[in-house]
């Protein structure tokens, strides 16, 4: 019998012998059931850590990003110092310099550290970017990148490694007050019918010549009577100074606000130039005279055309940086004299809104006809208003106001 056959059955004797296999299998297995145990608690401590690290990273750059648009208004330095110690408040540990490349002010800071809360070190990178928005405004970007080593228990380190590192980052965006520029032209009716007299008493006057429907035709030798009210022409005015009153509040530099109007009766008054604030506007308004017919299209026609020409967009481009918003706002009492003059309107609506300018429209004590051509030309539902009283107009310019400041002094968060 040859050496290799001894030697073969000898070692099949020894497989099949199970005497002594326990041990052997215990001797063998005992690191791995060990360093599987040491794997498991450490996969808990990693899972809490993470979870710490991002919660610690974010609110690290939240806080600078915050206090760089705060009144204090920090350097860029003193941002990134906040964020260094946020995070070792919020996250423990040892934290090193944030390393220049990238941080906006190219300047190392010192190393700052602290008697670790458990065997780790974390190592802390801020990196803030600051761009212009518009002419005076910033937006600041803030990324935090937090890292921390975990050290390894015993029983994890059979398996030959002592430590891993855990990452966490996060990016926060804050911006000054960020100012939007916007033109917005005023197409109102001062036809016959606005001269009418509303439901509201002027305590101002103790008698005037109050016209309605039925006395129109003695225009303008009707007797005045007591009390006086309100003509539709100046509630008219007194809602329009609202809304521009807003505007002015909102842009009190006047560089991000372009006005005008323009009037219409039975044809179209010149039209007013597009400027800078409000005073414009405010005097063409204060100056209309209720006389004449309706017929709206050529004046809607002519403020789309100036509100969307090019110079518009140059001149936003010289003193703010931005490219306007557009926005007309649309305003009649009546309806058109003549049936054609709905359809032109419709069209250039129609055009208007194609190329995104803003629509609001209001109705005041307009018959059917009118409020529906002023309820298809408005942008939407929420853009139409129908008013009644004179409370009721000046309330939906006080809204059309209140949307077009928001958008003009917006916050970005």
């Amino acid at each position: 019998m040859g050496r290799g056959s001894i030697i073969g059955q000898s070692l099949m004797k020894m497989l099949k012998d199970r005497g002594g296999n326990f041990g052997m299998m215990t001797a063998v297995a005992a690191p791995l059931l060990l360093a599987a145990g040491g794997v498991s608690i450490d996969m808990a401590n990693m899972l809490m850590t993470k979870n710490q690290l991002q919660d610690a990273t974010d609110a690290a750059a939240l806080a600078a990003a915050s206090a760089l648009v705060s009144e204090e208004q920090p350097s860029i330095a003193e941002a990134k110092e906040i964020a260094r110690k946020f995070l070792k408040t919020q996250g423990g540990g040892t934290t090193t310099p944030d390393t220049p490349a990238g941080s906006g002010d190219g300047t190392p800071t010192d190393t700052q550290s602290s008697a670790p809360a458990w065997d780790d070190v974390n190592t802390l990178e801020v990196d803030i970017t600051e761009t212009p928005n518009g002419t005076k405004g910033k937006i600041f970007q803030v990324t935090v990148v937090n890292k921390r080593v975990i050290e390894f228990n015993a029983m994890t380190r059979l398996l030959g490694t002592d430590s891993i590192e855990l990452e966490a980052s996060s990016t926060a965006e804050s911006a000054t007050e960020s100012k939007n520029a916007l033109s917005m032209y005023l197409v109102l009716d001062r036809s016959g019918s606005m001269a009418w007299k509303t439901n509201t008493i002027n305590t101002a006057k103790k008698s005037c010549p109050n016209y309605t429907e039925a006395t129109w035709s003695k225009y303008p030798y009707l007797k005045a009577t007591s009390p006086c009210y309100v003509t539709k022409i100046d509630a008219l005015k007194t809602a329009v100074s609202d809304l521009l009153a807003q505007l002015l509040v909102a842009n009190p530099d006047q560089i991000y606000v372009r006005t005008a109007a323009i009037s219409y009766n039975s044809v179209q008054d010149a039209a007013g130039t597009l400027a800078w604030g409000t005073s414009g506007a405010a005097t063409y308004v204060n100056a209309l005279v209720a006389t004449g017919g309706t017929a709206s299209a050529g004046a809607f026609k002519t403020a789309y055309q100036k509100v969307i020409a090019e110079t518009e967009n140059t001149a936003h481009a010289a003193k703010n940086g931005q490219m306007p918003s557009k926005y007309i706002v649309f305003m009649t009492d009546g309806e058109n004299n003549y049936a054609n003059d709905d359809t032109v309107t419709k069209q250039w609506c129609d055009t208007a809104k194609a190329n995104k300018v803003e629509i609001y429209s209001v109705a005041f004590m307009a018959p059917q006809r009118g409020q529906e051509l002023l309820r298809y030309c408005a942008s939407s539902a929420s853009h139409y208003f129908e008013a009644e009283e004179v409370t009721d107009l000046v309330a939906a310019f006080q809204a059309i106001g209140e949307r077009a400041a928001a958008v003009v002094s917006r916050l970005t968060k």
